[in-house]
C-alpha cells in the first residue's frame, strides 16, 4: 500500500506542478497586488511546500519503514488538504465565470486581466483532487498498518 500511496501521490504533484506552472506563468504572482487572483499566494507556495516535504518524508518511508515517518507524512498531508480544499472553494467562482467577459479596465489605463488560475484546465483540476484523497487514505491506512506496506 505504501507503493500505491507514492505511485498516487507523485502523480498527483504533477498535476499540481501543471497548476502551479500555469498560475505563474499566467501572472498569479503579479496578480496578487491588484488582487484579480482569487488565491492568495501563501496558500498556493504553502500547499506547494508542505505537499513536498510530505512526499520526501514518504519515500523516505518507503525506504526506512519506520511508522514514526509514515505517520509525520500523513500530519503533512493534513494542512496540504486544507489549503487545497480553501484554494479550490476560491478557484470555483472563477472556474464559472469563464464565460463572463473579464472587468474593463481600459478606461483606467490598466491591460485587462483574467485571474492565471482560470487556465487551470478543469480535467487537472479534479485529477488533482480526487488523486489527493486517494493518497491521504493511502498514507492513513499505511500510518494504521492496514494493507501491509
Amino acid at each position: 500500500m505504501d507503493i500505491a500511496a507514492l505511485i498516487t501521490w507523485v502523480v498527483t504533484a504533477l498535476g499540481g506542478f501543471h497548476m502551479l506552472g500555469t498560475w505563474i506563468q499566467r501572472g498569479g504572482i503579479r496578480q496578487q497586488q491588484t488582487g484579480t487572483s482569487r488565491l492568495p499566494a501563501p496558500a498556493v507556495f504553502g500547499h506547494f511546500a508542505l505537499a513536498a516535504i510530505g512526499l520526501v518524508v514518504w519515500i523516505i518511508y518507503v525506504v526506512a519503514d519506520k511508522s514514526a515517518l509514515a505517520w509525520t507524512a500523513f500530519g503533512l498531508l493534513l494542512p496540504v488538504a486544507l489549503l487545497g480544499f480553501v484554494m479550490l472553494a476560491r478557484w470555483i467562482p472563477v472556474y464559472r465565470n469563464r464565460t463572463a467577459a473579464p472587468a474593463d479596465t481600459a478606461a483606467q489605463g490598466t491591460e485587462r486581466t483574467v485571474p492565471a488560475e482560470r487556465h487551470f484546465p478543469l480535467a487537472v483540476v479534479v485529477a488533482h483532487g480526487l488523486l489527493a484523497v486517494v493518497t491521504l487514505v493511502l498514507v492513513l491506512l499505511t500510518a494504521l498498518g492496514i494493507g501491509g506496506s
